[in-house]
């Protein structure tokens, strides 16, 4: 039930949805117990973000997940978000910002996990 929202003030083009989609399907894995199967996704391409006061190429991506995340998990989370982000979208990992949120509850399918 993981839900991870990537925002870039950067356009983004099909094939790097796909590419960030992807790889964000194989990265969710380094929490323990998610799968891309129950993963969704959102991009939100050409945001108005600055960061440092520039609006030179940043991200802030938010990881949602049912449960709690362990801080060596989000970490390993961090490291292959960061490097994806920056290969395919082309922003400095240090212009990348992550958070993450554990909830108690999920609904799904009229029901909640």
């Amino acid at each position: 039930m993981p839900f991870i929202n990537v925002k870039t003030n950067q356009p983004v083009s099909k094939a790097q949805q796909e590419a960030v989609k992807a790889g964000l399907g194989k990265a969710i894995t380094a929490l323990p117990g998610k799968s891309e199967q129950w993963l969704m996704v959102s991009l939100e391409p050409d945001a108005i973000l600055y960061y440092q006061g520039s609006d030179a190429p940043a991200a802030m991506i938010q990881v949602q997940i049912c449960g709690a995340v362990s801080s060596p998990a989000s970490e390993n989370l961090t490291a292959r978000i960061c490097e994806l982000i920056q290969a395919e979208l082309n922003i400095p990992q240090n212009r990348i910002y992550i958070s993450y949120f554990g909830t108690p509850d999920w609904g799904w399918n009229g029901n909640n996990f």
